[in-house]
């Protein structure tokens, strides 16, 4: 079965193949590095990581590509507001650049801890100004544009094809909008430049000086700096080519952000620039949205202060198809690593990985090549985790060719039986001997050690256990 996947563009699934014989081009949006990203953000990158993994695991060469916002994304995505890195600079009294560096690296530490591989590249907004100044003259030489007195802006009237991505006609989106239009001709109209504004931003009370004001360029319109979607069109193209294979991101980003990416590259180069759009689903807290006002906006620093290992996230978001919802709680992931603890438990006592299971492993491949349906791949998983008419040898070469999709780290546990040091066994017993006394502090003090020593004890109704 070749790899057929939804694209939102002609919203169909259909059979993938590379433009390039076994070389696949693929773009997903990146973080706007102003603050954290939160589990549901973390979705997106995962999927992405999915994505790629199955297109490898179907022989394909891929290049990745990854963006950091680091400057053009305003608080609304309507083109008004403050840059959220100028808020960031407000809030914490740095400059834009220290901001972006320490979130930036956050990002790339909490992609490392859910085992998502890295990009090839990793482009900045900041370093492509150029690129992106390029784009915008194009698209002005192609007649698609016009000033205001704060910056120039797309014209959205003059393509026919605007809202093919969201399945909305332009009239319709003016329709149900309700922006503020300003010198707007269009309520779907969106900023290519903004004029810098006049002064210094406000520091806000109770900060230092800012020794950075807004990032702002000379351009052939006026000082000032890109919108948020020239970025990605002008740094999609130059690495991947025009047009390349894929392009990736949530679904909230579909009706604006993606959309007038399109419209940048028909306005730039009379074509689309991705032939494959993916994109997945919201994830959703406890049966509701997240956000900060509600105290559920979760980081992978949060799962981890809880006690959860980040691994049991990802093996939580295998359990549903990445175009379905998804709701999380807590119950939920706890239960994603009781299975994900059961599953390392297990393999760890098998035999050296050799020949492998056929059948199921064309079953996996099906499932992946179902537009990563990895419900249904997990399932398989198990399946031959609990065939015992089959040698543990065949099943560890079959769940490691799994693993290279699902990419939960198995390669660390299947025949790998856990060596406990001698000194952690004494904590344990001396442990043992605490609680049997019922000296609860000393049996804390204890379990806290051989924390340090790096295993986990854990309390179950057939005694205490140990684990890394």
């Amino acid at each position: 079965m070749a790899l057929r996947l939804f694209n939102t563009l002609t919203k169909k699934e259909e059979e993938f193949q590379p433009l390039k014989p076994d070389k696949v081009g693929m773009y997903t949006c990146g973080p706007t590095v102003y603050w954290f990203s939160h589990i549901g953000n973390m979705r997106a990158y995962l999927c992405s990581d999915l994505l790629r993994r199955a297109f490898e695991y179907n022989n394909f060469e891929v290049e990745l590509v990854i963006n950091i916002t680091d400057v053009g994304h305003l608080t609304s995505d309507s083109d008004q507001g403050e840059d959220k890195m100028i808020v960031a600079m407000q809030r914490e009294g740095k400059t834009a650049y220290e901001i972006a560096d320490f979130y930036t690296q956050a990002f790339l530490r909490d992609l490392n801890r859910l085992n998502i591989k890295p990009a090839h590249h990793y482009p900045k907004a900041t370093e492509h100004i150029a690129e992106q100044i390029k784009m915008i003259k194009d698209i002005e030489r192609n007649g698609f544009t016009y000033q205001t007195s704060d910056g120039i802006y797309f014209d959205t009237s003059k393509l026919p094809q605007y809202g093919i991505l969201s399945g909305q006609k332009s009239e319709d989106k003016q329709a149900g909008a309700r922006v503020e239009m300003k010198e707007k001709k269009n309520s779907t109209d969106f900023a290519l430049w903004k004029f810098s504004p006049s002064g210094s931003p406000s520091t806000g009370s109770g900060h230092k000086p800012l020794q950075q004001r807004l990032m702002e360029w000379e351009s052939p319109w006026g000082k000032g700096f890109p919108g948020w979607h020239i970025e990605c069109s002008a740094m999609s193209i130059k690495y991947l080519g025009m047009p390349f294979d894929v392009h990736m991101g949530g679904i909230d980003h579909i009706p604006v952000h993606h959309e007038n990416e399109l419209a940048q590259a028909i306005g730039c180069c009379g074509a689309y620039h991705a032939r494959f759009w993916i994109h997945n689903d919201f994830l959703t807290v406890d049966g509701g949205k997240m956000s900060k006002s509600l105290g559920n906006l979760f980081t992978i620093d949060d799962l981890v202060g809880k006690g959860f290992d980040p691994m049991s996230y990802r093996y939580f978001l295998l359990g549903a198809q990445y175009r379905a919802k998804l709701n999380f709680t807590w119950e939920a992931l706890t239960a994603a690593q009781n299975a994900l603890r059961r599953l390392q438990k297990i393999v760890r006592d098998w035999d050296a990985p050799a020949i492998g299971c056929a059948d199921y492993e064309q079953r996996f491949l099906d499932a992946i090549n179902n537009d990563i349906n990895t419900p249904q791949a997990l399932a398989i998983l198990w399946e031959v985790v609990e065939d015992t008419t089959q040698p543990t040898s065949a099943r560890a070469k079959s769940l490691l060719k799994f693993d290279s999709v699902l990419g939960l780290g198995l390669e660390d546990f299947v025949g790998k039986k856990l060596e406990i040091p001698e000194e952690v066994l004494e904590l344990m017993r001396k442990r043992d001997e605490a609680r049997a006394r019922k000296d609860w502090e000393e049996s804390d003090r204890l379990r806290d050690e051989i924390k340090q020593k790096g295993f986990v004890v854990e309390d179950t109704e057939d005694g205490a256990k140990i684990r890394e």
